[in-house]
């Protein structure tokens, strides 16, 4: 199982969603990075559900309630990071692994059930709320990603994302009530959130398979539910012609090339341009709903009707907005201390 990305910060997760613990070791911050845990707290917040500094509505959110506390175990001297890797832990304290027995035989249409009964057999795959499939890990994410906005908050670098479209309504007003009315069906709906990048130098990445847009993909793919990653005007610029979408050169007013527009997401051949990093992340709809599906009986070799019950959310993106942040985050910091020479 591949838990660890990075090449100059190499971040690991581990856990699963019901196991005593989750949490995430970060290797390569340099010393030196007083950390804000006021801040790495309020995005924890954002994604756990219940918190006061939730964008969510109580309403369109699991009831599954976590603390999300992160517990520092190495790595950082008094807020101060010391050069060794910062690995935290976080408590798992609201489990119902009950809710999960019935789905060994009969897997769940859409989830990671079936694919996993395949890799690890009946018997060793962990099904208690997704195991290492669950969003659950996107938490240990987070705490990834706070260290390393704040990392990159020290050289002018910002990542903000935001969810712009649900269930096919593009009007923020208007999400919950999408989410509301699918949900009071015991359905779900899934989201896209834009991401957007401000102050990262130009001339960073590599062409080829080291490209920027490939490795910044590779881990927001490995976020549960992502379907679809695209960058700049994304999959809308193979509708255009080249005299509509190219982006032009010039200088701005301190003389500094820019590009007049930015259709190509401030990336061109996998390296930075300068330009603001500009990307959109597709979520599927929660697979786990509440109305009556058919799935197989492995054990009776028939079809059977199901009703997923438990705890979930019916839009996961909807807690997913820092967890975008955080993904980037931590890959361009692995970029960044490449590019300072670990300075």
């Amino acid at each position: 199982m591949a838990a660890t990305f990075g090449e100059k910060v190499k971040v690991t997760v581990f856990g699963q969603s019901h196991s005593e613990a989750i949490g995430c070791v970060v290797d390569g911050i340099p010393a030196g990075l007083s950390l804000d845990m006021d801040a790495i707290e309020t995005l924890m917040n954002r994604r756990r559900p219940g918190s006061a500094n939730s964008q969510a509505d109580s309403r369109t959110i699991t009831a599954r309630r976590e603390t999300d506390q992160s517990h520092i175990v190495s790595g950082v001297v008094e807020g101060v990071t010391c050069g060794a890797p910062i690995c935290a832990i976080i408590e798992n304290k609201d489990q119902r692994s009950k809710d999960y027995s019935q789905f060994k035989a009969c897997p769940r249409p859409s989830h990671s059930d079936y694919p996993a009964f395949l890799k690890y057999g009946r018997d060793y795959h962990d099904i208690r709320g997704g195991g290492q499939f669950s969003g659950r890990m996107t938490a240990p994410l987070c705490f990834a990603g706070a260290v390393c906005m704040q990392y990159l908050a020290q050289f002018g670098v910002s990542v903000q994302a935001k969810l712009v479209r649900v269930g096919g309504e593009t009007d923020p007003e208007k999400f919950n009530s999408v989410i509301r009315e699918a949900a009071s069906r015991g359905d779900s709906v899934g989201g896209v959130i834009a991401c957007t990048v401000e102050g990262f130098p130009g001339g960073i990445g590599d062409p080829i398979y080291g490209a920027l847009e490939s490795r910044l993909s590779a881990v927001l793919f490995a976020v549960p539910a992502v379907k679809g990653v695209e960058f700049g005007d994304g999959f809308s610029l193979s509708d255009a012609y080249g005299s509509q979408v190219n982006d032009l050169y010039t200088m701005d007013e301190a003389g500094r090339v820019v590009t007049k527009t930015n259709h190509n997401g401030g990336i061109l051949g996998g390296i930075s341009t300068g330009m603001p990093i500009t990307l959109r992340v597709a979520f599927k709809p929660t697979p786990s709903i509440a109305m009556p599906q058919t799935t197989l009986d492995l054990d009776k070799q028939c079809e059977v009707e199901q009703v997923i019950g438990g705890r979930h959310d019916p839009c996961v993106a909807v807690r997913a907005v820092p967890v975008v942040e955080s993904a980037v985050s931590c890959v361009l910091a692995d970029y960044m201390v490449q590019y300072k020479g670990g300075k």
